[in-house]
Order: structure tokens, then sequence, then C-alpha cells
């Protein structure tokens, strides 16, 4: 019986901690869309760069990076999981600060788990969710 507790503990705190990233998923480069998602710069797309208090970013791409990266811990829909919710994460922080979050990491957060271009992407999308 003890043998199988075990079991069940290692099986959902690997599970738990392979949600969270590691550095090893998929991602698009910071200068091309996910293959399933359109392009910003495809004008026949309809779904242009977006324009908002935090600057210009490309909305589909941040979201599509997001649910990749970082919803195994904050949620599908940013309402937090093991992270916080980030809902409403533009009205605490700006889009520089986001982007130190994402840079440095906080608390159990490891750094860097986006990069560059699409680090400030991320940042710009969810500065303006307020």
């Amino acid at each position: 019986m003890k043998r199988l507790s075990l079991s069940v503990v290692a099986a959902v705190l690997v599970f738990s901690l392979s949600a969270c990233g590691g550095g090893k998923t998929t991602q698009p480069p910071a200068n091309q869309p996910p293959a399933n998602q359109p392009s910003a710069e495809t004008p026949s797309t309809g779904t242009p760069s977006t324009t908002a208090p935090s600057g210009s970013y490309d909305a589909a791409t941040a979201e599509a990076l997001f649910k990749n990266t970082c919803a195994g811990c904050h949620g599908q829909t940013l309402e937090g999981a093991v992270g916080p919710n980030l809902q409403k994460i533009g009205g605490e922080l700006n889009k520089d600060q986001i982007l130190e979050v994402l840079n440095k990491g906080k608390g159990a957060m490891p750094p860097g788990l986006v990069k560059g271009a699409d680090a400030e992407n991320i940042a710009a999308w969810l500065a303006d969710k307020k």
C-alpha cells in the first residue's frame, strides 16, 4: 500500500513540474507566428497587430505563446492554477515590470521561459489585462 501511495505522489509531482515549462517547449521563433496562427504581417488574414496603451503587439501570437509556455501554471484563461491569476495583472504591473518578471523570474517561476521579442509581445499583451 505504501508503494502505491509513493508511486501516485511521484506521478503527480512529475506531472506538476512538467506543466511549468522547463524551457524545452516548442515555440515559434520571435519573427514567425505559430503554424496554426495567422501572421500579423499578412493583410489578408484580417488579424493585424494591436496597438494599445502598452504599445503594439500581436495578440494572437502572444496568446498562443502564453498557452504553450505559461498556461500550465497560470491557467488557459489566466485564471491561475499553480501560478497566480493574471486576468487583471495589467492593473498591478506595467509592461516593463511584467517583462522583468519574465526575464528574471519571481517566486517559483523560473527566469527566461520566453525571451526576446516573444517576451516583449507577451508582456505588452498581459499589461493590457486590466
